[in-house]
């Protein structure tokens, strides 16, 4: 089954996780792709020592700050981690981000279609992140958009450690 947590509120990388630590409690292999994020969030570190295997996609810069370098290099590493992370064996994959990763050019599509075709093939895929392709959503079997109504940042409350990051 294809799983897409998607929109501009809180909550995607969250519920994917949670969904991670789940199968992993029950005996499930677990592996998990972060696209654009440096693989130190608060998270990783419990889903390693569950037994998850976890791959990132560090950058330094926000995809639109980048230069050509700069996006060359985050392709090759996107590739590198998703190749393999599909090596793995796994019951359940998360691709965390790779809507915005697709979306900037950072993960090729050929590729992230390989990885979804998973999911036609009795495994789980998760895929987080704001504005899927057209061709996720028309795909997903579970389609949840995250809305936002109210966020403290609207008022000026920066991310707190342990909650946000």
């Amino acid at each position: 089954m294809l799983h897409l947590y998607w929109g501009n509120g809180k909550g995607k990388t969250t519920a994917a996780m949670g969904l991670a630590l789940r199968a992993l409690g029950h005996g499930r292999r677990v592996v998990i792709v972060q696209f654009l994020k440096d693989g130190t969030s608060g998270e990783i570190a419990p889903l390693r020592a569950a037994g998850a295997a976890v791959y990132a996609c560090p950058n330094a810069k926000f995809t639109w700050l980048m230069d050509e370098a700069d996006k060359a290099a985050a392709r090759e590493a996107s590739a590198r981690a998703l190749g393999q992370a599909l090596a793995e064996p796994f019951d359940l994959l998360v691709l965390d981000e790779a809507c915005a990763a697709l979306k900037s050019g950072i993960l090729d599509e050929a590729l992230l279609r390989r990885a979804v075709a998973f999911a036609k093939n009795g495994r789980e895929v998760v895929l987080t992140g704001r504005d899927p392709a057209p061709w996720l959503q028309d795909a997903a079997d579970y389609s949840t958009e995250m809305r936002v109504h109210r966020h403290p940042y609207a008022d000026g409350v920066a991310a707190r450690e342990g909650v946000e990051y």
